[in-house]
């Protein structure tokens, strides 16, 4: 049960990737099966142990046995249960107050609460608090057409059922077995929830209950009749299913513009989050209906993440119909936004939380790709070519960097207005100067000052620099009005950022220090958005591997550099052009 730390390494990292997306492609992952199909049970092993491997870089963990799907035929064989970070010194800050016996206990009682045997499984661990997934609530029509756990695989979409009974849920005979049935069941469930401290519930599902054939066939917690899940504060967030991503793949993989249909008849779960979670995030969530794809998906996540960077230590939920589209989705872009930020998996290269997303989270966790793909529906996909959309400092769960006071004796005019004296070059100043400011409202731009002097050291130096500032034939005369007249691209004496929150790609550029105010800016990958620059090399990974093993299938043929393929052929270009051509990272 406990973790192993290093272990051997994976190999190359393009050919590891492609190996397994290629297995991923083949046949939905199914426990039960071995992992694998003819022949394919090597290479799920190899896959699994890659993902131990991986999670052992980090943290120390116990494992839930799932070997021959006895628990659940699409969850993974090994099921990891993180413990606490290998890593910190402190041990035990933030450690899982979870033991592994006690979960699996509740877990073998809670596995029939949720469609297809899905039971609520914590798959990050974040500041001790855990992110979980899972399916939704079974519905009575599923707990009384099927016995056991070995529940209906239909090999179709995320809301495609089998046969059942034709009973009516209205039947008086079935009204008090429904209540006894459900106060059991969804009972070990809730208690499985309060053991991983989860407290916030977030459902995507855009109906409140899914119908099939004239049957309930499954719920959600939104409503229970009686009101079992009323201790938890339930998120109703109507996210649309993965038909909706054959739209994404028509217009040639353009998520922009693109909105649901939120008016059609099966449609019936409105956008419900309490208002004390929605004050800080500045977004107007009435609008939701309006919003395309990216607002959406962006908006979605960052909720998650102020659900999840809260100061108490309740855990999160995350759940859609059947667990294996939606849900990886917003667990995987938590993954990897937490990774950018170093919060989670800090040792992980960007080929190897790539590696460790795909693998844990979407194939062995039960997406079928195989399927989604041979449909056109391409959410897969869509979750890594959105990384490009979350890489600025709005979606980080890290703390802002902290802002520095003026020095007493100083306004921030007088800062600005920045003596050069022995400049020994276009990007270094006077060492009589040094840092005062971070960053300051009202001023163009955020402010960074990685190794740039402003202020000159002591009270004496000081006091000359007033004096001579405004004569001396050196002196850099910006002001607020000048700043705000001339806009960034003045500021050739500042180091400004500029970053976009808009659905194109999100991308920060900087002003040199010194030189002309009318430098043209160029980006850098440097420290002050790490974020941005990790992001942008996982989605070049995935692109560049996607592209020649599974190949992007474009609707209608597109113009080069006018967006959809065209765009992200070029994307792909600057993407393996990230990585170098003879690189390559091992996992």
């Amino acid at each position: 049960m406990a973790a192993a730390r290093g272990g051997p390494q994976a190999g190359s990292g393009d050919r590891a990737l492609s190996d397994l997306l290629l297995e991923f492609s083949r046949a939905q992952y199914r426990a039960r099966d071995g992992g694998g199909g003819a022949g394919g049970g090597a290479r799920v092993e190899r896959i699994e142990r890659r993902c131990l491997e991986l999670f052992g870089r980090d943290y120390c963990y116990s494992l839930v046995p799932n070997a021959n799907g006895e628990i659940c035929s699409h969850y993974p064989r090994q099921i990891v249960l993180l413990d606490y970070e290998s890593h910190d010194r402190e041990r035990h800050a933030f450690e899982s107050t979870v033991q592994v016996g006690k979960l699996q206990d509740l877990i073998h009682r809670s596995k029939m609460a949720r469609c297809r045997g899905r039971f609520v499984c914590p798959v990050i661990l974040y500041k001790g608090k855990h992110i979980c997934r899972s399916a939704t609530l079974a519905g009575w029509g599923e707990l009384y057409g099927r016995t056991g756990y070995n529940y209906i695989f239909s090999g179709g979409s995320d809301d495609a059922w089998a046969d059942t009974d034709d009973l009516s849920e209205e039947d008086p005979a079935f009204r008090n077995a429904d209540s006894q049935l459900f106060d059991k069941v969804r009972g070990h469930d809730i208690k499985l929830l309060r053991y991983l401290s989860v407290r916030y519930i977030c459902d995507l599902m855009v109906e409140n209950k899914k119908v099939k054939f004239g049957l309930n066939v499954t719920s959600s917690e939104k409503v229970d009749k009686a009101q079992r899940y009323a201790d938890f504060t339930l998120l109703s967030i109507p996210y649309p299913g993965c038909e909706f991503f054959k739209e994404y793949k028509d217009r040639d993989y353009t998520a922009e513009g693109l909105v649901f249909n939120w008016k059609q008849d099966y449609v019936d779960a409105p956008l419900s989050i309490p208002v004390s979670l929605t004050q800080a995030l500045n977004i107007d969530w009435s609008e939701y209906q309006s919003w395309d794809l990216v607002q959406q998906t962006q908006n979605y996540l960052r909720l998650l993440i102020s659900l999840i960077n809260s100061d108490d230590d309740s855990g999160l939920l995350v759940h859609c119909i059947s667990g294996w589209d939606r849900t990886p989705l917003f667990i995987s872009l938590l993954r990897l936004s937490l990774w950018a930020d170093g919060l989670i998996h800090a040792s992980l290269e960007p080929a190897e939380i790539l590696y460790l997303t795909v693998a844990y989270d979407w194939f062995l966790f039960g997406h079928m790709l195989a399927d989604r793909l041979s449909k056109g529906e391409e959410i897969f996909f869509f979750c890594f070519n959105f990384l490009k959309h979350i890489t600025s400092q709005e979606f980080s769960a890290a703390p802002p960097p902290r802002r520095k006071s003026l020095p007493p004796g100083f306004t921030l005019e007088e800062i600005c207005m920045l003596q050069q004296r022995d400049r020994g070059s276009t990007t270094s100043l006077s060492s009589d100067f040094s840092l005062g400011v971070e960053s300051s409202p009202g001023v163009v731009g955020s402010f960074t000052y990685e190794a740039v002097e402003l202020m000159p050291a002591g009270a004496q130096a000081q006091a000359a620099w007033k004096k001579n500032r405004s004569s001396s034939p050196h002196a850099a005369l910006w002001s607020r009005a000048q700043l705000s007249e001339d806009g960034p691209a003045a500021m050739g004496s500042l180091e400004a950022k500029s970053s976009s929150s808009s659905s194109s790609n999100h991308s920060d550029h900087f002003l040199r220090i010194g030189s002309s105010p009318l430098e043209v800016p160029r980006p850098r990958l440097g420290s002050s958005n790490d974020r941005a620059a990790r992001l942008e090399e996982v989605r070049a990974a995935f692109l560049a591997t996607y592209s020649h093993t599974l190949g992007l299938r474009s609707a209608a043929p597109s113009p080069v550099g006018t967006g959809g393929i065209g765009s992200l052929l070029e994307q792909l270009a600057r993407g393996v052009g990230l990585r170098g051509s003879g690189s390559s990272s091992t996992l």
